[in-house]
């Protein structure tokens, strides 16, 4: 098939495309950043300026896979203007213009921090959207604009709500377990919010690629939640995580943000019966993340060590 992928050259986008691509589809890339790969076809742009989804998205396109976004959920609360703008408007703009060139599917990546706070329970399909931040609240707004093309046209729309994702590649991401491994590498304290008691379920990336991969295989309307289905706390995260790294990694805890969820279970019940089924166990992932952060930080201390002496 023919497949745009926005956000392409990102942390998710960069596995998807290359497992796209691994399975003989043409696959091309609209991003801000260029693809690290020149045989790539790829649009570099801000998919918010008003010719931009004209662009990105050209005729012929048969399933655009839609991950590029705003996702740093303080940066929503600190700029949420600039959240509303690549969250919402952009989603609208692609959609409309998936519409007018008959783009027979659109796959949205979609967060369960749509859902908020729900205590105890786990997150499922039919969780009311609830969200505590101007980012999840983009999401779930996202959600229903696919939802409504979707139903108004003749066009696909899937939904992707994924958990915490990991796995190689994540450098520069600011997530727990990246923030966790820097930690590590430069032997630095750690920031915990709170108790560091709070669950969350974390899902390896290629494991996130296989259900788009599916999305594509048995395309569906709607949302699915995709998680690996167990929760860990964060103070286990940073023990397992020390373990892997054979690190004694420093903790200071803080006071939890506005946001931040006391809890995320999902109950991925329906993913399963469509054959969505996670392949890689925490610890084997987190330490695949551990080898690939030491042979990128040993491959950066190379480079600036290069540079001095160029100098």
């Amino acid at each position: 098939m023919n497949i745009v992928v926005t956000g392409g050259a990102g942390f998710i986008g960069q596995a998807l495309v290359r497992r796209l691509r691994g399975l003989n589809h043409r696959v091309m890339v609209a991003d801000r950043i260029a693809t690290h790969d020149s045989s790539i076809p790829c649009w570099t742009g801000d998919l918010s300026f008003r010719d931009a989804p004209h662009q990105a998205i050209p005729p012929g396109t048969e399933v655009v896979i839609h991950l590029a976004a705003a996702t740093s959920v303080l940066g929503s609360i600190a700029h949420p203007i600039t959240v509303y703008r690549d969250n919402v408007a952009v989603t609208q703009a692609l959609l409309e213009r998936c519409r007018a060139i008959g783009v027979k599917q659109f796959v949205f990546c979609s967060t369960n921090a749509v859902a908020g706070t729900v205590g105890a329970l786990p997150i499922c399909e039919e969780t009311p959207l609830k969200p505590l931040t101007p980012y999840g609240a983009t999401k779930a707004a996202g959600e229903m604009l696919v939802a409504g093309y979707a139903s108004a046209y003749d066009q696909m729309g899937t939904i992707l709500r994924l958990t915490n994702v990991y796995g190689p590649g994540m450098h520069r991401k600011d997530t727990i377990v990246a923030r966790l491994m820097r930690a590590a590498l430069i032997n630095a304290p750690i920031t915990i919010y709170g108790t560091g008691q709070q669950v969350r379920d974390y899902v390896y990336i290629e494991d996130v690629v296989n259900a788009f991969v599916l999305a594509l295989e048995k395309p569906w309307n709607g949302p699915l939640v995709v998680g690996s289905g167990t929760v860990v706390s964060v103070n286990d995260l940073h023990r397992l995580t020390s373990q892997v790294c054979d690190a004694a990694i420093p903790v200071m805890h803080v006071a939890a943000p506005r946001g931040e969820m006391p809890a995320v279970r999902v109950d991925v019940t329906r993913a399963h019966a469509m054959g969505f089924m996670p392949e890689t166990s925490l610890l084997e992932g987190l330490s695949t993340v551990w080898d690939d952060f030491r042979r990128w930080y040993q491959s950066t201390s190379n480079q600036k060590a290069m540079a001095r002496s160029n100098n």
